[in-house]
């Protein structure tokens, strides 16, 4: 596929496992591989050069329970990794960079301290934070997708952008973990919106064309899941 966006394979972890939950249902857990190392080298095997990985079980503890694999993917193979769940505080995000984490997503914590955003940015640089906005009918939700924030999500992009936030994740809830179809419409209009966001896909890709669509709606990445560990599509980047 020759195309701008970058394709982000993802590995969710639950106790060590690479896992894929449906909607963000932990009880729907399905294990697709003991040993997230082995699976990360075979993403890089196959020529791709960035992964999003996800600490699950980080998400639902309300801090990081992988750092120890975030920093053998890191060290032993050539990937760049975004790291997230679990992150709660400031300590949080240097470890997860020290451990080697090019960037680090920042959901529930950025979420309820909008106000620390420009400090955060500030801090750790514009390149080293996303934003994490998981949405529900546009609705923003947070604690591994378990609560209402209370936020619309235009607001939020609006206030973190101001911020001087760039990097975004959006992932449409109800879409993840389907293989049914990307939240096309969603994303159009946050990119109309918003044309300065470098916005990253999530939720719902399970074939090759929904990525070239996603590309020429204008996404900076696209983060893809079941649909990889299913073999509904190709790695290559």
């Amino acid at each position: 596929m020759n195309m701008r966006m970058k394709l982000i394979p993802a590995i969710d972890l639950i106790d060590g496992q690479c896992v894929r939950l449906t909607k963000g249902d932990y009880a729907s857990k399905k294990v697709y591989n003991s040993d997230p190392l082995a699976q990360a080298r075979i993403f890089e095997e196959a020529g791709i050069e960035h992964l999003h990985l996800v600490d699950l079980s980080g998400a639902k503890a309300g801090q990081p329970m992988h750092l120890d694999v975030l920093e053998q993917i890191c060290s032993k193979t050539s990937l760049k990794v975004d790291y997230g769940g679990g992150i709660r505080s400031v300590e949080n995000i240097s470890e997860v960079l020290a451990r080697g984490a090019k960037q680090v997503n920042l959901g529930t914590m950025l979420i309820r301290n909008m106000d620390k955003a420009t400090e955060w940015i500030n801090t750790f640089g514009v390149e080293s934070l996303i934003a994490s906005v998981d949405v529900l009918e546009k609705k923003v939700r947070v604690s591994g997708w378990q609560q209402d924030a209370g936020f619309e999500l235009y607001s939020v992009i609006e206030r973190l952008l101001e911020s001087g936030f760039i990097h975004f994740t959006v992932t449409d809830i109800d879409r993840d973990g389907t293989l049914g179809e990307p939240a096309y419409q969603l994303y159009t209009e946050l990119l109309n919106r918003f044309p300065g966001i470098k916005l990253n896909a999530s939720g719902g890709v399970s074939e090759q064309e929904q990525l070239i669509r996603l590309d020429q709606i204008g996404c900076h990445g696209a983060i893809i899941g079941k649909a990889i560990y299913e073999g509904r599509i190709e790695l290559l980047s």
